[in-house]
């Protein structure tokens, strides 16, 4: 029996409950949270952290079997489904709260991360240049209970259709090897 090797990453790319809807999905995640990480204010709410002026970014923290599924291969869905080159916006959401951030674990995942925002830039995937911070992870503080699993259990909800669904589809389509339900017979979050 295959032992499962645990490893963490902690993603910002707007709204919270997009990214941990799209992580949830593939295999190799073993869980997924979402929170605050990056300002100096301990366990802060989300009120707080929606006023912008505590300094946090809303964050998914990701605990993944890297036997299973690589950091790279995070840091490439991580990319797909938000938009790397607008400062502190992502779509309607605007602060310093929704800026896109990777927070790394370690000099490995500092490499990675560096090596995949060089390539896609090289790339021009984008029209503009890409605005990602890349920090050393800070201390991370989960989300109030009712932002944890938000899309799963609210996919009818006005904003996980019009924001968050169409996200899944572009990882559905992009990534259909790599989903739970292609590999471990589970079906995707909010299926």
């Amino acid at each position: 029996m295959n032992q499962i090797r645990r490893a963490t990453a902690t993603f910002g790319g707007g709204c919270f409950w997009c990214l941990e809807a799209a992580f949830s999905e593939l295999s190799g995640v073993l869980g997924v949270e979402s929170g605050y990480a990056g300002g100096p204010l301990p366990y802060p709410s989300y009120e707080q952290v929606c006023s912008g002026v505590t300094g946090h970014a809303e964050v998914v923290r990701v605990v993944f079997d890297p036997a299973v599924i690589s950091y790279r291969e995070l840091l490439e869905v991580f990319f797909l489904v938000h938009d790397p080159t607008t400062l502190n916006r992502q779509g309607a959401d605007v602060g310093t709260q929704y800026r896109s951030v990777i927070f790394t674990h370690n000099e490995e995942q500092r490499r990675d991360a560096e090596e995949m925002i060089r390539e896609l830039g090289e790339a021009h995937i984008w029209r503009d240049p890409i605005v990602t911070e890349l920090l050393p992870a800070p201390e991370f503080f989960p989300a109030e209970s009712y932002h944890q699993r938000y899309f799963e259990r609210n996919p009818g909800q006005g904003y996980c259709q019009v924001v968050i669904a169409p996200k899944l589809a572009k990882l559905r389509a992009g990534y259909a090897a790599k989903l739970k339900s292609a590999r471990d017979g589970e079906p995707p979050a909010g299926e």
